[in-house]
């Protein structure tokens, strides 16, 4: 079983003191997608233990707390580039289709335990002569019974990790060459079980090995092969988070995206929301001919949930897991921005107007780097009056439909920009709409083409009694003394 919880709460992740110097799966570099923190907290990916469900806690279905580590380290560096993503695709295709194999990854109570056991600082026979290895280990076994006792519990729990190791890498499992990072780190794997220290292991588990077979196979690893025991288990680690987001990717219905080269563009059908128990699937088509998605609509009719729910996907489709789609395909992105929860700075002076400026800068400047950038943006502006909104918003958004190799979705209650928006010929308008029931508003959480031309504002206020609890507030005022 997972030992992460799989609530999508955040849990974190503790690091692992063996090989926790390896376990970032690849180097940073120009084929990293660039995520700011904004971004991270308006696509809730991370969260602070306890704050609520994180897309992290959602996927976190590693077996050990090092796997968990370095799922983690894969999520805060996802690819921007085809090609590495298809490597992981490939990864995550062939777990799936050989998942039973994988059952044998080792634990969380095996890989902790061979941690411990190579980080406990315990004595170690060095003697290379039979007779030398039989007097220091009945030395051990009779002089330090604590110390053999932990010894003993190290050894078998290595030699548990190493058949387990080896019983995933059984040619039977695997009829044909395994593709991805998979391959790679399976590859490595095998040659380092190859080694003469890792023949000859007990084929049970018992405590009643004997003395000179216990500090024998201590000795080979944690004198002779120390490092080929700490790469072994960090790469246990590494196959682990693989797992988890195959076993992510099926457990959550799924689907694995096409990747494809050329200008900028998403296609997205069934798109929804993994948060939400019944969602509503939307679909959406952006590209060099269309550029930007508008989307109009009352309160609470799902703009923000819609918004969220592509950036999530997009994210996901980054990491070269599946998203929580029917359909999608993409071209990967550089830079990945959200502008979807933004607030004012109190302790820095910073104004919700002037905070809402700097975001749109920190897009526009990637942008201007040459960048290819993905912009989410809910309601731009609304920090300041209706004239400057439009006016700014209108600067912000007639930038954004003509930037090439950009693709930009963004929600406004702004509804006089849409007809001039459609002018320029390459935005997408879409709305979100309610329907007026007698005892109120009721949504469907559809999109539909066009411009929404609900005002609901003061039903809205009607609805929760607001307007009545006024009336009769200012009925009982008594006159001014």
């Amino acid at each position: 079983m997972p030992g992460a919880a799989t609530d999508g709460r955040e849990h974190t992740a503790t690091p692992p003191s063996c090989g926790a110097a390896t376990t970032e799966p690849l180097e940073m570099g120009d084929d990293r997608l660039a995520i700011d923190d904004q971004s991270w907290r308006d696509l809730e990916i991370f969260l602070p233990r306890g704050a609520g469900y994180s897309v992290y806690g959602l996927l976190n279905l590693t077996r050990t707390s090092g796997g968990a580590w370095v799922l983690r380290a894969r999520m805060r560096r996802p690819w921007s580039s085809a090609h590495r993503i298809r490597e992981v695709q490939e990864s995550i295709r062939y777990i799936i289709a050989h998942r039973a194999a994988f059952d044998c990854m080792p634990a969380e109570v095996i890989a902790h335990g061979v941690s411990r056991y190579l980080d406990g600082g315990l004595p170690v026979v060095d003697s290379m002569n039979p007779l030398g290895v039989f007097l220091e280990g009945w030395t051990t076994r009779w002089g330090e019974v604590r110390m053999y006792a932990r010894i003993t519990q190290g050894v078998l729990k290595t030699t548990k990790m190493i058949r387990g190791l080896r019983h995933i890498l059984d040619r039977s499992w695997f009829p044909s060459p395994i593709p991805g990072e998979l391959g790679v780190l399976l590859e490595e794997m095998r040659g380092l079980l190859s080694r003469r220290a890792f023949e000859g292991m007990p084929s049970v588990e018992s405590w009643q090995l004997p003395t000179y077979t216990i500090i024998t196979l201590d000795r080979g690893f944690r004198s002779q092969e120390e490092e080929a025991v700490r790469r072994l288990l960090d790469l246990a680690y590494q196959v682990d988070a693989l797992v988890a987001m195959a076993d992510a990717t099926t457990s959550h219905g799924m689907v694995i995206p096409d990747v494809v080269d050329g200008p900028a563009a998403i296609e997205a059908e069934g798109l929804v929301n993994l948060f939400i128990a019944h969602p509503v699937p939307a679909g959406l088509h952006l590209g060099q001919n269309h550029r930007m998605l508008f989307v109009t609509g009352p309160n609470m009719a799902g703009k923000s949930t819609f918004l969220r729910s592509l950036g999530v996907a997009l994210y996901l489709a980054h990491l070269g897991m599946g998203v929580p789609a029917t359909h999608f395909r993409f071209a990967p992105c550089q830079s990945l921005f959200a502008a979807l929860n933004i607030s004012d700075d109190i302790h820095g002076g910073i104004s919700f107007f002037r905070t809402e400026a700097i975001r749109m800068k920190a897009i526009a400047e990637a942008m201007n780097a040459g960048r290819r950038v993905v912009a989410l943006v809910d309601e731009p502006f609304k920090g300041t009056n209706v004239k400057d909104a439009m006016d700014a918003s209108w600067l912000v958004l007639e930038a954004f439909a003509n930037a090439t190799d950009c693709l930009f979705a963004v929600s406004s209650h702004l509804i006089e920009l849409g007809d001039t928006l459609l002018a320029t010929d390459r935005v997408v308008c879409c709305r979100y709409e309610a329907v007026e029931l007698e005892d109120g508003l009721d949504f469907d959480f559809n999109l539909r083409s066009g411009v929404s031309s609900q005002r609901l504002g003061m039903r809205v206020l009607e609805q929760e009694g607001l307007v009545a609890l006024l009336r009769d507030s200012s009925g009982r005022r008594g006159p001014a003394t």
